[in-house]
């Protein structure tokens, strides 16, 4: 036991002369954080907004004059294209010709009667020069009121023989437009009356957008209220995208005009864009910029402006972006956007050229904390 109990002593001495280890105390390492460096340069601020694709002429077709119909042709289909002054729809024009023929006939028998008027009146005239060589005839003596009636006779026949030549005509009905078919709704034995509304069809000349902007998107692109664009002063330039058989599709129209009154429901002003033969030079790799089609547009301003352009990763909530110092030290800011988009912001203050602007997305950074900048690598 003796020796038990000393041998426990010596070990207990040596562990109490032992040296205590060295602890070692670990420091902070900094948030490793991606930047890009702002630069400045000549841009066209752009929105976003989105509108539906309208005609801009869509009417309802109808017959002028009644009549049987005899004919419809293929272009007048739902769906179905037609050219201006292509007849349409064909009414039977039997009652139309006779009564053509009948006003033929009543200005041939009034320009016999004005002969006639004109070749008594001369001879009045002459017998009266020779009974009295001094004195003037009055009208009446020499048959002008007669010869006036002959002329107003053959003036009414001749706008009879107008007014039947006219509805003749409107037996073959047209447009004076290029266009599409809607709808039709008659056919071929089918008897119409004047106003009978035949079908619904709209122009393909152009078509229009009506796109809602804010009073901030009207500023950004220096548009007023009740704008009209002429060739001095063309609106801004408008990209219209849509998805179309899963394929995206653009497509390039301008701004023509803007609402001068703002919307009492919405409280938004409308502006209108245009893309002229949408069906045909305006219709980009086959797909035309169809009627009905939701479309989305981006708008950019006429004029540029220098302004720091920055990746759309580097807004923090609206108006806050992360800049690194020299010191690399946090430098939370607050800054003037001028227009955002999917893949970048526009700056106008709060942020100078060449400066390094945080992209990394990191919670919990704090105003002057020390960080480890990384730079970001252009995306190829």
């Amino acid at each position: 036991m003796l020796v038990l109990a000393m041998g426990f002593s010596v070990v207990q001495l040596l562990a109490a002369a032992k040296p205590a280890p060295e602890k070692k105390q670990e420091e902070q390492r900094p948030v490793s954080l991606l930047y890009t460096t702002a630069r400045e340069e000549s841009v066209h601020l752009a929105v976003a907004t989105q509108g539906e694709v309208r005609a801009h002429t869509e009417i309802d077709l109808t017959a002028q004059v009644g009549g049987r119909v005899t004919a419809i042709s293929e272009h007048f289909a739902e769906g179905a294209s037609f050219a201006s002054g292509q007849a349409l729809i064909e009414l039977d024009d039997s009652d139309y010709r006779l009564a053509m023929a009948r006003a033929e006939a009543g200005v041939a028998q009034a320009e016999v009667l004005l002969l006639q008027a004109k070749a008594a009146a001369e001879i009045k005239r002459k017998q009266w020069l020779a009974a009295h060589p001094n004195k003037t005839p009055t009208p009446l003596q020499v048959n002008q009121p007669q010869v006036e009636e002959a002329e107003a006779r053959l003036r009414s026949a001749k706008a009879e023989l107008a007014d039947a030549k006219l509805d003749l005509a409107r037996t073959k009905i047209t447009l004076p437009f290029d266009g599409r078919a809607i709808q039709r709704n008659v056919g071929v034995g089918q008897y119409v009356t004047p106003n009978t509304v035949l079908g619904r069809v709209f122009s393909t000349d152009r078509v229009e957008i009506r796109l809602p902007l804010t009073d901030a998107q009207l500023l950004e692109l220096e548009l007023p209220m009740g704008f009209v664009a002429t060739e001095d002063s063309p609106g801004p330039q408008v990209t219209l995208s849509a998805t179309i058989g899963a394929s995206p599709r653009e497509w390039q129209g301008r701004i023509v005009r803007t609402q001068a009154a703002v919307d009492r429901e919405t409280r938004l002003i409308y502006a209108i864009v245009e893309v002229k033969d949408p069906y045909g030079s305006g219709a980009r790799h086959g797909a035309p910029l169809a009627v009905g089609l939701y479309v989305t547009a981006e708008a950019e301003s006429v004029r540029a402006r220098q302004a720091v352009v920055l990746p759309r990763d580097a807004l923090r909530n609206a108006d806050k972006i992360y800049v690194i110092d020299e010191e690399n030290r946090l430098d939370i800011r607050t800054v003037e956007v001028l227009s955002t988009s999917e893949n970048r912001i526009v700056i106008g203050s709060g942020i100078e050229s060449g400066e390094r602007v945080v992209t990394s997305t990191v919670a919990n950074l704090v105003d002057g904390m020390e960080v480890q900048p990384i730079i970001q690598l252009a995306q190829k």
